[in-house]
């Protein structure tokens, strides 16, 4: 796959009740969880992975 998933701008956001949850601008939608940092970044990335999968999969656009 070509595109980068590494490029994707994530917001991360604390939740009061615990944990963090990140949505990806970019990929309208795109929204995941983990009860710590780096296990709400580690879900980032697999929840992009599988977006973009999806779209190309679908061959919809992916966004840059």
């Amino acid at each position: 796959m070509d595109h980068k998933i590494d490029t994707y701008g994530i917001l991360l956001n604390p939740e009061p009740e615990g944990g963090y949850t990140v949505t990806v601008p970019a990929l309208s939608g795109c929204v995941t969880y983990g009860e710590t940092i780096e296990e709400a970044l580690s879900m980032a990335k697999e929840a992009i992975e599988l977006y973009v999968e999806s779209l190309v999969e679908h061959n919809e656009p992916v966004p840059d």
